[in-house]
């Protein structure tokens, strides 16, 4: 089936919908961020530090490291030893502490502190991939990107929307499908729902209120 019959097939409006009001209802943590995520600063922040780790591990460093930091300037003063204590819980905190102060030293030496808009100068901050640059562009900037991360990335398959094996591939399947009106939805939508209906493991199926459109249950697409 070609892109454009699946995307014909699909009710986008509807999908979206069912998987923001699934998130809600649940309490997804993606959804339940917001008090923390008021400048693209905080947006660029939150993203680096969701990389391999639990929304509700991400969301305790992000308290942690905005009670002392507020601005790209307070994050490059910091010691790496003091930003590796703040977001430890986070998977790969040292790693990400060093990212962290290279990429607020750049922000500041070379953007005047202010988080670009724009894809390309994004790629170039340390720590920061395609994933994140898409996430920062729609959440930050009300952009149309489609930032594909493992949740998107599995559920896109398992409703058959895409085949493919690396999220790079999925997020150029997505684009031909999905309507650009509804990318910046996507990334934030298919988080919720995977964290709550959608698992990874044991997914709660009977639940499902889009279960008639997957084809993991046996009903075809």
């Amino acid at each position: 089936m070609s892109a454009q019959e699946i995307s014909k097939r699909i009710d986008w409006d509807r999908l979206l919908e069912a998987m923001e009001s699934e998130g809600f209802k649940r309490k997804a943590p993606v959804l339940t961020l917001k008090r923390f995520l008021n400048t693209p600063f905080q947006h660029l922040v939150f993203t680096i530090l969701s990389a391999r780790t639990r929304d509700e591990q991400t969301a305790k460093a992000v308290e942690n490291l905005f009670k002392v930091v507020s601005t790209p300037k307070d994050l490059a003063k910091l010691e790496i030893s003091e930003i590796e204590r703040l977001i430890k819980s986070t998977g790969f905190y040292r790693n990400k502490a060093k990212n962290l102060k290279a990429m607020a030293e750049v922000l500041v030496r070379e953007y005047n502190s202010k988080v670009p808009d724009d894809f390309d100068e994004l790629l170039k901050l340390p720590g920061v991939g395609r994933k994140t640059a898409n996430v920062v562009l729609a959440s930050a900037f009300n952009r149309n990107t489609i930032g594909v991360d493992t949740h998107v990335h599995r559920i896109s398959n398992r409703l058959g929307l895409v085949n493919t094996s690396k999220p790079e591939d999925t997020e150029i399947e997505l684009k031909k499908i999905v309507p650009e009106r509804y990318w910046r939805r996507v990334n934030k939508a298919f988080v919720a729902f995977g964290q709550t209906v959608c698992k990874p493991v044991k997914p709660l199926c009977e639940e499902c209120p889009i279960n008639d459109i997957c084809p993991k249950i046996g009903v075809k697409l």
